[in-house]
């Protein structure tokens, strides 16, 4: 089906930073395993998108994982004409990002992965504990295409620590093992955080093993689409610091400052350190 839309960007929502199973295969398609789900995605042109699944699967589990409800014409307008001008070269940079609903067992393992590893080493380690614990199936829409779904919380919770440590989780398997438990024992039900507030959200996710304040925004937000969770990790630490002189206020985008973070997140990292210093003089 053919997918049209004024403000959404293959690339830039691939490499975004916020799923690790959209990976590009050749010039502009890309892959996507989510929900079970095997796609293809293809940019057009500007404004369409094909993709390899039915209108009717499309509107079962895309149209909402790709947040297509949400009026982003609006935040970009208003970012783009606001006075701020690291977010309006942010906006300008990043034009087609989304904020995708994914979900939430995956979402919270990947960003415990996530800790003190680039995007590279967690895309590895994600596939790998797919491999080993993910279910095999084929994707006859796309050619007899081989994939392996994300690991169900009881796989992950029965999971043996030396087999976890050979997907390269490192100090992180013990964090996945017991927060996949928590998750299987009923400690927490993730499908009832979506009924909480975000405060409320936050607090529960933060009992978890391995989760602190930045893994429970990025579950917040890109999980529970708590769109005005902001996450703060290296790079954000460094534009607050760097850009704002760590005099940053939310207040303007409440929200929606997730998008903002989003806008600015995937623009710094495409900007050498002496670029983040001349926009400070």
């Amino acid at each position: 089906m053919i997918l049209q839309s004024n403000n959404f960007n293959l690339k830039h929502i691939a490499e975004s930073g916020q799923c690790f199973r959209m990976n590009e295969i050749r010039d502009n398609r890309y892959s996507l395993i989510a929900f079970g789900k095997y796609l293809e995605l293809v940019q057009i042109d500007e404004k369409r998108i094909g993709l390899t699944c039915s209108e009717e699967e499309f509107q079962e589990i895309w149209q909402e994982y790709f947040d297509m409800d949400y009026n982003y014409n609006k935040i970009v307008s208003n970012l783009s004409e606001g006075s701020d001008d690291f977010l309006k070269n942010a906006v300008r940079y990043g034009n087609g990002l989304r904020i995708l609903k994914q979900d939430i067992f995956e979402t919270l393992i990947s960003f415990i992965i996530s800790q003190r590893k680039n995007i590279p080493a967690i895309k590895q380690c994600i596939e790998q504990l797919c491999y080993k614990y993910g279910e095999r199936r084929i994707s006859y829409e796309c050619g007899g295409k081989e994939y392996y779904t994300f690991p169900t919380p009881k796989k992950l919770a029965a999971a043996y620590r030396p087999d976890l440590r050979e997907a390269g989780l490192g100090y992180r398997d013990e964090y996945i093992r017991k927060t996949s438990q928590a998750v299987t024992n009923g400690e927490i039900d993730l499908e009832g955080l979506k009924q909480l507030s975000y405060d409320d959200a936050m607090v529960q996710l933060m009992n978890l093993s391995g989760v602190g304040i930045k893994v429970a925004n990025c579950v917040s937000l890109y999980g529970l689409h708590h769109i005005e969770a902001f996450p703060i990790d290296v790079w954000i630490a460094r534009i607050l610091k760097d850009i704002y002189r760590n005099e940053f206020s939310l207040e303007p985008y409440t929200g929606f400052a997730g998008i903002v973070q989003q806008y600015m997140f995937y623009y710094i990292r495409s900007l050498k350190s002496n670029q983040v210093q001349s926009l400070n003089n």
